[in-house]
């Protein structure tokens, strides 16, 4: 994920926290997203329970993971996508939850726990949020267009869109417009979409780019954008968003992720991160959530009731979404492949 807007707290030190301070038992620690935690939240929490949060920030799964892996201690509760909440789970580094100190839980989209095969009872983690990427398009420069991922095929465009710099997602875009699941492991398959992603759609691009994609769009460089709403829409001034931004999720589908609330393994105050986690999906609460970031609230249906924004995209946009599964050793076959793509001439 992903991510957006400032508002996280002060970082405590790079490698662990527990020689940042001594630890006086009422101080909770986050490993979570960059600018995915609303200070408006933080703040309720540590005022209702006379506490402290503190977060420190990852910008992407492997970081988060290896930085664990490496012995990084005195996290509470992190925040992996589902592909590495089932690796956390499997190799051990998690507490369980205690439901019956998370009545919160039947506020939990029922929708949302199919989708989590590898933990549907929340017997290790509890979603946090679910989301896809799409297409943005500035409605100002372009205005005939298919909403599908093919509009990257689009040579009159050429020279004004970006795709994210991230392989999982634009292979998952090829292979849900090419008809397949994005978690399909079979090399025919996934050649026939590197051979769409580099023949008809990386000759149009200016490039891949995960990061400035947003800034590119607000000035005008960029037209069709594939990537997370929240990128750009945070980068357009809000008087300007409704004439300039169509964000839309393609019919055909692609990777879909949802982000957990997890109790590491050891965690010092897990009875505090129990709080927390209840906390959030307090509706009124989740609300705060979805305001600061206009998302759709999906995993936690009774917060709609409670907020004050209209969300960049409607959550039924979703429905043709398939979430990115952990595929192992055969990781590997779309890294060899995107490789060829990133890096082979035009």
């Amino acid at each position: 994920m992903k991510k957006f807007k400032l508002f996280c707290l002060t970082l405590c030190c790079v490698l662990g926290l527990t020689s940042c301070s001594k630890d006086d038992g009422n101080t909770l620690y986050l490993y979570n997203w960059t600018y995915y935690t609303p200070d408006s939240v933080l703040k309720a929490f540590e005022q209702e329970y006379n506490c402290t949060v503190k977060v420190d920030t990852f910008d992407s799964n492997e970081v988060m993971y290896a930085k664990l892996k490496a012995g990084a201690k005195g996290y509470d509760i992190a925040f992996p996508s589902q592909d590495y909440t089932s690796i956390m789970i499997k190799q051990g580094m998690l507490e369980e939850i205690d439901l019956t100190k998370f009545p919160n839980a039947k506020y939990i989209n029922p929708e949302v726990l199919k989708q989590t095969t590898y933990d549907s009872s929340m017997k290790y983690s509890v979603p946090y949020y679910m989301g896809m990427a799409g297409v943005a398009v500035n409605k100002q420069k372009v205005s005939d267009y298919e909403k599908s991922w093919n509009i990257f095929a689009r040579k009159d465009l050429a020279g004004h869109m970006s795709m994210m710099d991230d392989m999982r997602e634009i292979f998952g875009d090829a292979l849900a417009y090419q008809g397949q699941s994005v978690n399909t492991v079979d090399m025919d398959t996934l050649k026939k979409a590197a051979d769409l992603i580099s023949k008809e759609w990386k000759p149009n691009l200016v490039k891949f780019d995960a990061e400035g994609f947003g800034k590119s769009f607000a000035a005008g460089d960029f037209w069709v954008c594939q990537g997370y709403a929240e990128v750009v829409y945070g980068e357009v001034p809000e008087e300007k968003q409704a004439e300039m931004i169509d964000f839309f999720i393609p019919e055909e589908g692609g990777p879909m992720y949802i982000d957990s609330m997890v109790i590491l393994k050891g965690a010092k105050h897990y009875d505090l991160a129990m709080k927390f986690i209840d906390f959030i999906h307090r509706p009124e609460i989740y609300a705060l959530f979805l305001d600061d970031f206009k998302f759709p609230g999906y995993v936690n249906l009774e917060a709609e009731k409670y907020r004050k924004t209209t969300p960049m995209y409607q959550a039924d946009q979703m429905k043709n979404g398939e979430l990115k599964l952990d595929v192992g050793a055969d990781l590997e076959k779309f890294n060899e492949l995107w490789q060829d793509i990133r890096f082979s001439a035009d």
